[in-house]
């Protein structure tokens, strides 16, 4: 009878824990703000935290509570039921700067480490980007070990973090906007690197004695693994092309000689030289795609077995659904378009919760953001369907039409120059009034097509449009020369079509 009565009491104790788990308050007695109706499931949508500096990772913690970065350098705790808030860690070693500072985070299942990366900066006034392993308590973060350090930049750092089934630290990074980096297997940059969780390369890494797992890639913003062990990568693209890819041990994903499915000559022609692995899915216009996770919880059955994506330049949501071998995106549903800003950051919760953290505060999006309440932590939770929803929203549909020429600099510009054509003082330029813009047209085009190069100063780049066809260049420089403040003829797509001729 004993042999019988231990196991039995130790089932009845698992079941009555459980029991207690999923019936746990939720916060869902916080009120609901409005109301995500998918086709048979009810999304309540509440406030969890307001005042937040740009939380650029969310996780769910082995507390129950959600744990998550702060740009500025600090790492946090918050009770999603109560709200309350708890300091982990300020790291004094931080360097912030637009888009550096503390940025991914993962905490380990099984053993009580934490890992983050962050920029910092050396003597000589040089950026790196810092993988740090930190022991968790109850109450503080302790016991730093520096795992790894690599060549930085003013942008392009990454950065995400994750675990792996089998325990392994991956950790992606940014080609420090060197594209040249991204194919170097003697760079660590434009990367996604493997270690254990000492710091150490793993035996069965892809080249030997190196951290380097996969390569060729530009500036990976999320990563997330499926339930069967696959991992995915979102990143941002130059002027098209931003990509979720399927990871595989030692894939060359292409940056910077493709972007997105090698469908140019020029492409094509490196693809014969270099094969590389086609992305499982990419946007251009570019929608510069953020934290990703892995959905498949009971508790919204529409999302099961899909891919969660926040996007900044979009500001949506994107579910993107997997064939059943979780090797590629079949489908793809947008939420939230412009509703609550840039979404930077995504977690579920064990119960099915979908929590995403917005990023208002680092890139000033446009109109109506950032409001007093940004930066916040929101979550998605299934509610009693009812005929009169607060806020009803759904997916989303265009209702706006735009002229050809709008439409364009809205997908290509309005990111850094933003609507207005005001830019953003210090990194991008005032269009309205500028002087190429009022100038001989010639010279606008030549900055469409060829791009132009950061200044040490800010850093910032703008990428080269040359894959767009005359009409495209016709409409958008008319555009730019007949808004806000400019008031210049307009020129014909003959003229765009003479100065490709002749810019090199």
């Amino acid at each position: 009878m004993k042999r019988i009565a231990v196991p039995l009491l130790l089932v009845l104790c698992v079941a009555i824990a459980a029991i207690f788990y999923f019936l746990r308050p939720k916060g869902r007695q916080l009120p609901v703000e409005a109301t995500l109706m998918l086709k048979s499931s009810s999304l309540g949508i509440t406030t969890v935290a307001t005042g937040l500096h740009v939380p650029w990772e969310i996780c769910w913690g082995p507390d129950n509570q959600i744990w998550f970065t702060e740009q500025r350098g600090t790492i946090s705790k918050i009770d999603p039921v109560t709200g309350k808030k708890k300091l982990l860690l300020l790291e004094p070693e931080v360097y912030l700067k637009r888009t550096l500072g503390i940025l991914g985070m993962a905490i380990h299942p099984t053993a009580p480490f934490v890992f983050v990366d962050y920029t910092t900066r050396r003597p000589d006034s040089s950026v790196i980007s810092r993988l740090v392993r930190y022991t968790y308590t109850a109450d503080t973060l302790k016991d730093p070990l520096v795992m790894l350090e690599v060549p930085g930049a003013t942008g392009h750092n990454g950065s995400r973090v994750a675990i792996s089934p089998d325990g392994k630290v991956i950790w992606s990074t940014g080609d420090a906007t060197r594209g040249a980096n991204a194919p170097d297997t003697a760079s660590p940059n434009g990367k996604v690197l493997r270690l254990n969780i000492d710091g150490s390369i793993p035996a069965d890494n892809p080249y030997p004695g190196n951290p380097l797992w996969s390569r060729g890639h530009r500036n990976i913003q999320g990563l997330a693994y499926t339930d069967k062990g696959h991992l995915f990568a979102s990143e941002h693209g130059d002027a098209m092309d931003d990509e979720v890819n399927y990871i595989r041990k030692g894939g060359f994903y292409g940056w910077p000689g493709i972007e997105g499915y090698a469908d140019r000559d020029d492409e094509k022609r490196y693809a014969d030289t270099f094969p590389f692995i086609h992305p499982a899915k990419a946007w251009t216009p570019t929608i510069a795609p953020a934290g990703i996770t892995y959905y498949h919880a009971a508790a919204i059955p529409e999302w099961q077995n899909t891919l969660l994506l926040g996007t900044l330049k979009t500001a949506s949501l994107r579910v993107l659904q997997l064939n059943a071998a979780q090797d590629s995106i079949i489908g793809e549903t947008t939420y939230l378009t412009g509703i609550y800003g840039r979404l930077r950051a995504i977690c579920v919760s064990p119960a099915g919760d979908v929590y995403m953290a917005t990023s208002n505060r680092d890139w000033n999006p446009g109109k109506g953001f950032p409001i007093a309440e940004d930066d916040r932590i929101l979550r998605l939770s299934p509610i009693a369907r009812t005929a009169d929803p607060v806020k009803p929203l759904g997916p989303d549909t265009l209702t706006v039409s735009l002229s050809k020429g709008q439409a364009l600099y809205k997908s290509y510009c309005e990111a850094c120059h933003k609507a207005d054509g005001k830019g953003v003082e210090g990194s991008f330029p005032a269009l309205d009034g500028n002087k190429i813009v009022n100038g001989k047209p010639q010279a606008l085009v030549a900055v469409i097509l060829k791009g132009k190069s950061g200044t040490l100063k800010s850093g910032e780049q703008m990428p080269a449009f040359s894959f767009l066809s005359d009409a495209d260049v016709t409409s958008i420089t008319n555009y730019i020369r007949n808004s806000w403040g400019n008031q210049v003829y307009e020129i014909s797509f003959e003229d765009v079509e003479r100065f490709r001729k002749k810019i090199k």
